[in-house]
């Protein structure tokens, strides 16, 4: 290839960017299956309860459903460059495709609860190593010429894999049964399979990193990685420092921490390689990303859950007011992907997370009559940022870096957004549940400021109750309680909005410090590796 280019004249460089079909193809079954793996992070959200259900679990045990899935994937990703360069983008890939698949089946078909918690961990190890192969990918295999395409599709997939999670879970198991929220999984990730091993081409394998793989290494990045997505998941339940459990965790992460940054810091061939983080525009897209994450996985979470507290909506009902996002993101994308080849990708950037402060500015104000119509403007504002913001942001964090560093930037790119998730996950429980003491504190002060129209209530409330005799007194008591309560609920949904906003506010000056990657030369790029 290298001699067949020195002879073509300068004016046909543009014909280089021309792309294979073998290699779009086994692209686009790559990004499939990176759908798939992120789409099954949420999917299980809406549903539950069902799965409880069905096979006995305790509302503690369910809940690893959900945190064990993410605790294995958290590992992965930014251990697959490490193992796409060892084994080859083919056979890394297409065995994470068939080990995603066939673990998609055995969660299907489990009886217990441990059974699942298993066979969730092992999706989420294996599916794991799908994700960062397809940002390598896009930037290793095609020009920058193409990127206003590439980058917003795989924008597009990253981010409305998880939004959609809700909505699609929430219908199979209405439709169906739970256990096709993992059969579903079963004839696409045959088909990824196929594929993958059939036409991708990228790359050759280095096997000799087999042989220096870092046991040590990989066991400090699981107990760091692992033992702070516990951390984060299960702290706000467990009431943070007061648990044991938390607190060993949080010695194993420290202990991991330090023994990952000093191995990867003094090996020749380290599992994560962190020196990616000196090019400052990978640094200042990885915080990005981070914050990302907190927008994408934290409103995922929230809106969901003032639906469904306040609401009273079922999981098809919550699914559909949610579609509206996907839907605006959907939208947005091709957008997204002509701006980025006409706009500075930092005022794009500002644009994006200022439409992300006033979507969640105006969503401070809920109320508890707040419905779809209410929530509309909010949730387009947030699908049509999620794209404006991601598509550059791909561009700058990993368009500036040599071919070399791609695989390995790609893992800790996509493990930022993940964290970014865990970490606003946490935050947000405990907002939620520290604001909503401090109103109900407020509002007890507020009825005794008031007492003579509090007790005037409390009179009208017993007299609703008055053929249940003595019981009326106590019934009132609970009611008025509740209003209380769900009271302070809103205002501290309304609280969280407000420290969003403050977060994408910032954000928006923070762009200004990025560096504009150079212009693209014609047919500079893609190509093969």
């Amino acid at each position: 290839m290298a001699t067949a280019t020195t002879t073509i004249p300068a004016a046909a460089a543009p014909a280089e960017d021309a792309i294979p079909m073998r290699r779009i193809f086994a692209f686009m079954a790559m990004v499939f299956g990176m759908f798939m793996a992120i789409l099954d992070i949420q999917i299980v959200s809406a549903s539950l309860a069902e799965i409880q259900a069905g096979l006995s679990a305790s509302s503690d045990e369910i809940a690893w459903v959900q945190t064990a899935y993410l605790i294995a994937e958290v590992i992965m990703i930014p251990l697959s460059g490490y193992l796409s360069r060892a084994l080859s983008t083919r056979v890394f890939f297409s065995i994470a495709a068939a080990g995603f698949t066939i673990s998609s089946v055995l969660c299907a078909m489990s009886s217990s609860i441990n059974e699942m918690i298993l066979w969730r961990a092992v999706q989420g190890f294996i599916g794991g190593g799908m994700i960062p192969g397809v940002f390598a990918a896009a930037f290793t295999i095609f020009p920058a010429s193409k990127r206003p395409i590439v980058s917003p599709l795989i924008g597009l997939i990253a981010t409305l894999a998880p939004t959609i999670g809700p909505t699609v879970g929430g219908y199979l198991s209405h439709a169906f049964s739970w256990h096709w929220l993992f059969l579903v999984n079963v004839i696409p990730g045959i088909g990824v399979t196929i594929a993958a091993w059939n036409l991708i081409d990228f790359d050759k394998p280095d096997h000799s990193l087999l042989k220096r793989f870092d046991w040590v290494g990989l066991g400090a990045m699981a107990a760091f990685l692992g033992s702070m997505e516990y951390v984060l998941e299960e702290g706000t339940r467990l009431d943070w420092f007061e648990s044991h459990e938390i607190v060993l965790f949080t010695v194993v992460m420290i202990v991991g921490a330090v023994l990952f940054f000093w191995r990867a810091l003094t090996r020749d061939d380290p599992l994560v390689d962190l020196y990616a983080f000196r090019n400052r525009n990978f640094a200042f897209g990885s915080l990005f990303s981070f914050t990302m994450g907190i927008g994408l996985y934290g409103l995922t979470y929230l809106y969901p859950v003032y639906l469904g507290r306040i609401r009273g909506y079922d999981a098809l009902m919550i699914g559909e007011t949610m579609f509206v996002t996907g839907l605006a993101m959907f939208l947005t994308a091709p957008i997204a992907g002509r701006l980025s080849a006409k706009l500075d990708p930092r005022i794009m950037m500002m644009i994006g997370f200022g439409g992300f402060a006033l979507g969640t500015w105006i969503a401070s104000f809920i109320t508890a009559d707040w419905d779809f119509h209410e929530l509309l403007i909010p949730q387009i504002l947030r699908g049509c940022s999620l794209m404006l913001c991601m598509v550059p942001i791909n561009n700058l964090a990993l368009g500036t870096l040599p071919p070399q560093q791609l695989k390995n930037a790609s893992g800790l790119y996509n493990l930022t957004r993940n964290l970014g998730g865990a970490v606003g996950l946490a935050v947000i429980n405990t907002l939620l549940n520290s604001r909503t003491d401090l109103h109900i504190a407020r509002l007890h002060e507020a009825v005794a400021a008031g007492r003579q129209i509090a007790e005037e209530n409390l009179a009208a409330m017993v007299q609703r109750f008055a053929e249940y005799g003595d019981a009326a007194q106590a019934m009132a008591l609970k009611l008025l309680t509740q209003r209380a309560h769900k009271q302070a609920l809103i205002m501290a949904f309304g609280d969280v909005f407000l420290g969003l906003t403050v977060i994408f506010g910032a954000l928006v000056v923070l762009a200004i410090f990025m560096s504009k990657p150079p212009a693209p030369k014609p047919g500079a790029g893609g190509g093969g590796h």
